[in-house]
């Protein structure tokens, strides 16, 4: 499928999605959805299981820098994504949340988030991901959520 946004481009150095973008061999969790455009993955350092990620596969640091290609998957898959949570996790809503601010982090990346327990909810939900990591939720949980959700996210043609 050609897209209006496949231009060579190399990693920007320091930038976390970009050196994980070039990685050939991502894990299940790593790689729950990806279309050339998007990768889906779940959070490394969260300790609820369902803080989903979609990383721009190309560096860009707003959603006003979105080709129409781009804006049409992210269109889809957002609501797609939080579907999938709820279905899975069985949660009545997902939170969907767009910062990078965090130096290293300002690569285009959008939160796709299950609803946490309500000790986390609402801006609280940071501290899902501000915890020590014997705390974070197990490779292997992150790599069995996403063998289930994985399936729910058909590309629209």
């Amino acid at each position: 499928m050609a897209h209006d946004s496949l231009v060579a481009q190399e990693p920007v150095p320091g930038c976390y999605s970009c050196e994980h973008n070039v990685q050939a061999a991502l894990r299940p969790h790593e790689r729950i959805y990806d279309d050339g455009l998007w990768r889906v993955t779940h959070s490394f350092n969260s300790t609820w299981l369902g803080w989903l990620v979609l990383v721009l596969r190309r560096h860009a640091r707003s959603v006003g820098e979105l080709t129409s290609d781009e804006a049409a998957v992210f269109g889809w898959l957002v609501p797609a994504l939080s579907r999938a949570l709820e279905a899975e996790l069985q949660v009545p809503k997902a939170y969907v949340l767009f910062l990078a601010e965090q130096e290293g982090f300002d690569h285009l990346h959008v939160h796709v988030i299950a609803r946490p327990p309500e000790y986390a909810r609402g801006i609280k939900v940071f501290q899902l991901i501000q915890r020590p990591s014997d705390e974070w939720v197990t490779a292997a949980d992150m790599d069995e959520l996403a063998e289930r959700i994985g399936p729910r996210l058909v590309a629209r043609k």
